[in-house]
């Protein structure tokens, strides 16, 4: 006789589902023995009815799991038999490196060059944060009075080194944690008052998503859309536009226990965004990945703008100052300074020139970095690798007077070159200078 659905099961999960299954029918007929040759009652009821009861709610499962099954996707993106990843199977679905992208390089370099403009500019502020304290067990102050505000449809990057309260800040907004004093809101809700209602308009992945390893990438999406309410047509439209977005429609239906980190990373991007919420909150989204699957994910984030409000919170200063409209830095619980990326640049970015020496001239770079630094018009000069630093504050008393000092220090160099402000410049002056007034 053939059991319907027997011949979908995996060979290594039949293996040792059976002799365990076994082992308790045994035991349940062992226990069925003792109920009717000792009727001795103890607290609750007899031995030998308690043990019939444990073995039967231990069977219950692996009886569901044989007649009625799991529950799949639509029978065309059902996978075929394999075992539990990590198992040993030769059924396993073979482990791969991640797909390529299903979004083309054209479309990813589009959003990348797209304008750094804030598409919303007449809608309220997307996240109100107001007077912010978040004090934690032992007096650990991680924000102190924080104030910021997230421009609707904007892409907001949050920077800060570490212990600068940026994960706590993303906790708070998405109501994981609440505030010691002060108050924040998400689309207008308080997410200390209506944690449910917030989190209906939030989008959320924390720093290390985790994923379900026996699940399917498409069961794990369907599973956050359904908590969201969504059902039927709606919900199999919204998970495919999900893992298509994130380019995982073509490993959905494998399980998640076989992606690799980066893969995982974009798996918990795709379920941040199938309930289409109108804020999308991102912890360190791209720490995880490669640098063709962080450019992706990058691209992905820059497509958003004007559709919904990405917060995201990032150590990789390039790819902020890529894709971000606005910028805030925190240091110590406290809002350094905040506002658009080119303003920052032409406010705090100093003038930096880049003296590159040949190899072997470490020391000699040191000791000219040592002579530079003490130089009216030098702000910083660091040594480092290889590489001269010197920022200035008069480009062009540095015109002058740079190359002649260079060239004085005997040092070879490979080149001198006037160089580009960037964002972490920014960020290492403002971090610098609060260290310095500490």
């Amino acid at each position: 006789m053939k059991i319907p659905g027997l011949d979908s099961i995996d060979p290594t999960l039949l293996a040792l589902l059976v002799p365990v299954a076994v082992i308790q029918i045994g035991l349940m007929l062992l226990a069925a023995f003792d109920l009717l040759r000792d009727e001795r009652r103890v607290r609750g009821g007899s031995k030998a009815m308690w043990a019939v009861i444990i073995v039967f709610v231990n069977l219950l499962g692996p009886i569901l799991y044989f007649l009625i099954g799991r529950e799949e996707g639509p029978a065309e993106s059902v996978p075929g038999p394999g075992a539990m990843p990590g198992w040993g199977s030769p059924h396993d679905p073979p482990i791969v490196a991640p797909p390529p992208s299903e979004a083309p390089p054209e479309a990813v370099r589009a959003a990348l060059a797209s304008p750094r403009s804030v598409p919303l500019p007449d809608a309220p502020p997307a996240i109100v944060i107001e007077r912010l304290v978040r004090r934690y067990p032992g007096g650990v102050l991680a924000l102190d009075g924080l104030d910021l505000s997230v421009p609707a449809g904007s892409v907001f990057g949050l920077l800060g080194p570490n212990g600068a309260g940026k994960t706590t800040c993303l906790r708070l907004l998405a109501g994981l944690t609440h505030p010691t004093a002060g108050r924040a809101t998400v689309s207008g809700l308080d997410p200390a008052v209506d944690p449910i209602g917030v989190r209906s308009r939030l989008g959320y992945l924390e720093q290390d998503p985790r994923a379900y390893g026996w699940m399917t990438g498409r069961e794990q999406v369907r599973m956050v859309g359904r908590l969201h309410g969504l059902d039927g047509n709606a919900l199999e439209s919204a998970v495919d536009d999900a893992l298509a977005r994130v380019a995982l429609r073509d490993a959905a239906d494998r399980r998640a226990g076989a992606y690799s980190g980066g893969m995982r990373q974009r798996l918990g991007i795709a379920g941040a965004l199938v309930h289409r919420p109108p804020v999308v909150i991102l912890d360190e989204p791209v720490s995880a990945l490669d640098p063709e699957g962080r450019r992706d994910v990058l691209g992905l984030i820059a497509s958003l703008r004007g559709e919904t409000t990405v917060l995201f919170s990032s150590h990789v200063l390039g790819d902020v100052e890529r894709i971000c409209d606005r910028v805030a830095i925190l240091d110590h619980g406290h809002l350094v300074v905040e506002g658009a990326i080119d303003e920052l640049l032409d406010r705090y970015a100093q003038p930096v020139w880049r003296i590159e020496a040949e190899p072997g001239e470490d020391a000699g770079l040191a000791a000219l970095a040592e002579r530079i630094r003490a130089l009216d018009w030098v702000t910083a000069a660091a040594a480092e690798h290889g590489l001269l630093t010197v920022a200035v504050d008069d480009p062009a008393v540095a015109a002058r007077e740079l190359l002649p000092a260079v060239a004085a220090s005997g040092v070879a160099v490979v080149s001198v070159a006037r160089v580009r402000p960037t964002l972490e410049d920014v960020f290492l002056r403002l971090t610098g200078e609060r260290e310095a007034a500490a």
